[in-house]
């Protein structure tokens, strides 16, 4: 959860670290913590706050075990209306196969979306986004030219990565399939997102915030993506599919132009 705040206390009940999660939703801090009992709490706009006991040994390492927090305001949905998405605290990720063992992560860092909660019926609602495609971060500069090359994402041509919304379709009281189309390297294809809401709190500014999370799988050669390179035992260098995970908080305000 990329906009979770990891607060530590000793037995005394004084804090001794307070960490934000990154935009893969890690929290990581050097602080070197003394053998002992301390309190791990996790808070995030939109969740109710939740504690956690942890004994740091010796070693220095600490088995918090899974904290899960409670969505605020049980099922109810966001006020109707737009809403802004805030890239600043939101994130664009896709994940891909490497080598059949493990993986490499990248985001996008560049990007715009808008929102607007339908007021009768949720399944009207919309959704558009927009993301520069040379924003790709992978973390290492000779891999991020390439995919920015005419063999994968081609940002000379294509420097847009467009989707608008077409539907939606409830799956439970807090999850919906939101069903679009994703424009890429000028091929345009159906993808559906599978959706979670999250909560709709209070942030420090005087406005409201909304909280999802969606995942969807897309296939590279859907988009022309075809480049790949063979290792040993006929293993593929890159994989053929692509994980997309987006956290996203959206600000209540702002629309979308009519359809």
């Amino acid at each position: 959860m990329s906009h979770a705040v990891v607060t530590v206390t000793d037995g005394t009940g004084t804090q001794v670290l307070r960490a934000g999660a990154d935009a893969e939703g890690a929290v990581r801090d050097t602080t070197a913590l003394a053998p002992g009992a301390y309190t791990v709490v996790v808070t995030a706009v939109g969740y109710a706050p939740a504690a956690a006991s942890a004994i740091v040994t010796a070693s220095g390492r600490a088995e918090v075990g899974t904290v899960t927090l409670a969505r605020q305001g049980g099922t109810e949905l966001p006020p109707p209306g737009p809403w802004t998405v805030d890239p600043a605290h939101s994130s664009v990720a896709a994940v891909a196969q490497h080598l059949g063992i493990s993986s490499v992560r990248g985001r996008f860092t560049e990007f715009a979306a808008l929102v607007e909660i339908a007021p009768d019926d949720v399944s009207g609602s919309r959704v558009e986004a927009v993301i520069r495609a040379a924003s790709i971060d992978t973390g290492n500069g000779t891999r991020d030219a390439h995919l920015r090359s005419a063999d994968f994402l081609d940002v000379e041509r294509y420097p847009e990565i467009t989707y608008r919304s077409t539907g939606l379709t409830e799956a439970g009281s807090d999850r919906w399939t939101v069903h679009g189309e994703l424009a890429m390297r000028g091929v345009v294809r159906p993808v559906d997102l599978d959706l979670a809401y999250l909560g709709t709190g209070a942030d420090p500014w005087g406005g409201t915030r909304a909280a999802f999370r969606a995942t969807a799988g897309l296939r590279r050669e859907d988009f022309a993506m075809n480049y790949n390179q063979v290792v040993q035992a006929g293993i593929a260098a890159i994989g053929t599919t692509l994980r997309v995970e987006l956290d996203v908080q959206a600000v209540q305000g702002e629309s979308l132009p009519a359809a």
